[in-house]
């Protein structure tokens, strides 16, 4: 396929490598951080491919994907690793999670339309709510560690996203000050959400969540009326477990 005929992020991504290719910016050894930009970039679209391949087809999703550098979001040591299709540990007994899922996920959060105020309950290291506030009008994280609720605002900081706030709180409380949602995204599993979190949804509104204890499945679970929620199990998955408090 011609650069000309595909996607214009892809193309983009192309573009950008054979510039830097030109400048002599390869190199046969594997960069540190600080010099991933080519290897980010070739990277990304080969992540993109894969997702893809593995059924990812909103092209707002696929384009965020390819526009947020995962590789800044984990630990040096790790950069390497960073456009790989798995979870990787950020601290604190957490995880950043695996390419394909987090794409899934913003994909079933967007359904066939743009969400105009998503809430995300477990920021993490800041990855997810990069890509979410791509796809979103306004995107809301809680985070419930306060070391990694600071990691994460130092991660975003250089991107100086408008349109997404960061919270140091419980996310099991929600936001009731910012309700109602049209979307949530929960990052990690829970046997059952609480239905105090869930009338913070919007009526149409939709949450997108692992349910589960030792199986987890990845659930939509769609509020179709004022006192009527509708669960839809889509596939085995496995996230850290969902805590209550903060520390």
């Amino acid at each position: 396929m011609s650069t000309d005929a595909r996607k214009p992020w892809m193309a983009r991504l192309s573009k950008g490598v054979a510039t830097q290719a030109k400048k002599g910016a390869l190199h046969a050894s594997p960069p540190s951080v600080a010099g991933l930009g080519l290897t980010s970039e070739r990277s990304r679209a080969a992540m993109v491919s894969r997702l893809q391949a593995s059924g990812i087809t909103s092209e707002r999703v696929l384009a965020a994907m390819a526009q947020i550098q995962r590789h800044a979001f984990v630990d040096e040591g790790l950069a390497s690793r960073a456009y790989e299709d798995t979870a990787l540990p950020i601290g604190h007994h957490q995880t950043i999670s695996q390419p394909y899922i987090v794409a899934r996920m913003t994909e079933l959060v967007c359904g066939k339309g743009t969400p105009s105020r998503v809430l995300e309950i477990g920021t993490g290291c800041g990855y997810q709510a990069a890509v979410l506030a791509r796809v979103a009008g306004e995107v809301f994280s809680i985070e419930r560690v306060r070391a990694l609720h600071e990691r994460a605002r130092a991660n975003l900081r250089p991107l100086r996203i408008a349109n997404l706030r960061l919270i140091y709180g419980d996310g099991l409380l929600g936001l009731p000050e910012a309700a109602p949602f049209d979307a949530m995204l929960i990052a990690a599993a829970a046997p059952t959400l609480p239905q105090a979190l869930l009338m913070q949804l919007a009526v149409g509104g939709r949450a997108v969540a692992p349910l589960g204890d030792s199986e987890q499945t990845l659930c939509v679970i769609e509020r179709r009326e004022a006192d009527q929620f509708v669960h839809t199990a889509l596939e085995r998955v496995r996230f850290v477990p969902l805590h209550s408090g903060t520390r």
